[in-house]
């Protein structure tokens, strides 16, 4: 089966802690604070692996989670940074936050990279503390927690050519023989479940991508039986082979129930380059055909050729002139992670509610200072303690009724309220 969508969870990693440290050394009693900076939280990043066409590796493994970076040492030592963790798609990759639907990225060339979920900074050691007044600084941060979240990822193949047609009409069996691919084919419907890629070499300068779309019935643009699963693979390719079955009873009928069903779905494939190949000419019956259906082709504006997979009849003239129309044919126009406005968010903002057990404070500045916070530490606690003065919790907090004793609930710490 082919895997085309794909909705995997990731973390980044935290930042490595700072540390509380002072220097020691002989006949040096006041050594000052040389506690290091924790080291960096690895990455999560998508990366385009053009040997890749499936997303068939995200059944076997959904969860991805980065390092964490190494805290920090004495002597100003820094902590070790954590490797970023790279996640291989292949090219034509679509990248969506799953929780807002927003477009992350459009993963098209080779090698290119997207940061889905960026590392967590490591936490400043006490050597960033010191000041005239506070010689001797006890306290440090923790490393910055890393980003989760969950992505969807649809793919989208990328192909010169796009061979279309009903269910076999001898689409696989086409590719088959222009290229290196190797599709499974057999003489009934649907044979081909998934899209197969190949590539033609003409000559020195002319090598043509081909794409193999699974056949569509009445109904795909609704998503009727495959139909959503393959229709966006036409929408990147700039010329399409229609193939028509010359076994079929009104080969007229399935061409023009195809060409709905992809105009339906979207209005810009009706405008790609479209040629004709009339298959199976290799039977009597089919050659019988073959005149009224070319006259009826030509009337409708559209060029014909007669071809039969199996002996390879006309098949590479098919192939050059499917060339000749790609070099005039223009680049598909494709979705892009365009810039959306929205209204900027106070990274300062926050809410409280009233619970059961206490008062809920929930806000990313606060909530990412508690998580950063060494609670050991006198200091560090003074220093989150300004902090929600700053901001104005203490005060909304006060407002709200909060009594000496209350438990209040900042990430996942809990603090006693004291006047």
């Amino acid at each position: 089966m082919y895997f085309d969508e794909a909705e995997i969870y990731v973390e980044s990693g935290q930042g490595g802690d700072g540390i509380v440290h002072f220097h020691r050394e002989k006949y040096k009693p006041r050594g000052g604070p040389d506690g290091g900076d924790g080291g960096r939280g690895g990455s999560v990043i998508l990366e385009v692996n053009p040997h890749l066409n499936t997303l068939f590796n995200f059944q076997y493994r959904s969860q991805y989670k980065a390092d964490d970076g190494k805290k920090g040492g004495p002597n100003n030592m820094s902590g070790k940074s954590a490797k970023d963790l790279l996640i291989e798609v292949p090219p034509g990759t679509l990248v969506y936050d799953k929780e807002s639907g927003d477009l992350m990225g459009d993963l098209k060339e080779h090698y290119q990279q997207l940061v889905v979920a960026k590392g967590g900074r490591g936490g400043r050691g006490n050597q960033h503390f010191a000041t005239s007044r506070n010689q001797v600084p006890r306290m440090a941060e923790r490393g910055e927690p890393g980003e989760a979240k969950k992505i969807r990822l649809e793919l989208k193949m990328i192909a010169d050519i796009g061979i279309v047609g009903v269910p076999n009409a001898g689409k696989s069996s086409l590719l088959a023989v222009v290229s290196n691919a190797k599709p499974k084919i057999a003489n009934y419907p649907f044979t081909t479940l998934s899209p197969n890629l190949g590539v033609a070499k003409m000559d020195v300068d002319t090598v043509l991508v081909l794409a193999d779309i699974p056949g569509l019935i009445e109904g795909a643009h609704e998503g009727v039986g495959l139909g959503f699963a393959f229709l966006r693979h036409i929408q990147r390719t700039r010329v399409l082979i229609h193939v028509l079955d010359g076994l079929s009873e009104d080969p007229l009928s399935d061409f023009s129930q195809i060409n709905s069903e992809m105009a339906l779905f979207d209005e810009k494939i009706r405008d790609k380059p479209q040629l004709i190949a009339f298959n199976k000419m290799d039977l009597p019956s089919v050659q019988e055909k073959w005149p009224a259906v070319k006259e009826a082709l030509a009337d409708l504006g559209y060029e014909a050729m007669a071809i039969s997979a199996v002996t390879q009849e006309n098949v590479k003239n098919l192939l050059w002139r499917a060339a000749a129309l790609l070099k005039d044919a223009p680049e598909p126009e494709v979705e892009e992670a365009l810039p959306v406005y929205k209204a900027a968010e106070d990274p300062k903002a926050f809410t409280i509610r009233r619970t059961e057990d206490g008062w809920l404070v929930r806000g990313e500045a606060i909530e990412r200072a508690a998580a950063m916070t060494y609670w050991e530490h006198r200091e560090s606690v003074r220093r989150f303690q300004r902090l929600m003065e700053n901001i104005g919790v203490d005060e909304a907090l006060r407002e709200a009724g909060v009594a000496e004793g209350d438990s209040v609930y900042v990430g996942e710490y809990v603090l006693e309220w004291q006047d």
